[in-house]
């Protein structure tokens, strides 16, 4: 590009005083729109990864899972890196704790959980 053109692309520069302010004024869109995103976009997902890591970090023997290809279990022991469900009576699977989507707590859990709700309720009647 010839470098006499770009300065006419750029726009003739304001008058004398004031110069300042109108360079300042065209970032104030820019830094409104990294704002936005970061409250709409970047804080929710990263409240949501974290959700995830803590829902994964306590994974145990029995929760009932649900894997993200849709395979409902029962956890049958937790390794490291992995998680092997029981599926049926006989079949036993392994993946990484990364394909789990959802964790139902187990069933001595589940009764504690519902007590507490309900005792939440009874105090907000």
């Amino acid at each position: 590009m010839n470098l006499f053109v770009f300065p006419l692309l750029l726009g003739a520069p304001d008058g004398g005083s004031g110069a300042a302010a109108p360079g300042f004024t065209q970032f104030i869109p820019l830094v409104l729109i990294v704002v936005i995103f970061y409250f709409f976009i970047i804080r929710p997902q990263s409240k949501k990864q974290k959700e995830t890591q803590r829902m994964l970090g306590a994974l145990k023997k029995g929760d009932k899972i649900v894997t993200i290809g849709g395979i409902h279990g029962v956890v049958q022991s937790v390794k490291e890196g992995t998680v092997i469900i029981k599926v049926d009576e006989n079949t036993k699977m392994e993946f990484t704790r990364s394909a789990v989507s959802q964790v139902n707590p187990a069933k001595g859990e589940e009764k504690q959980v519902e007590d507490k709700n309900s005792g939440a309720s009874e105090e907000n009647k």
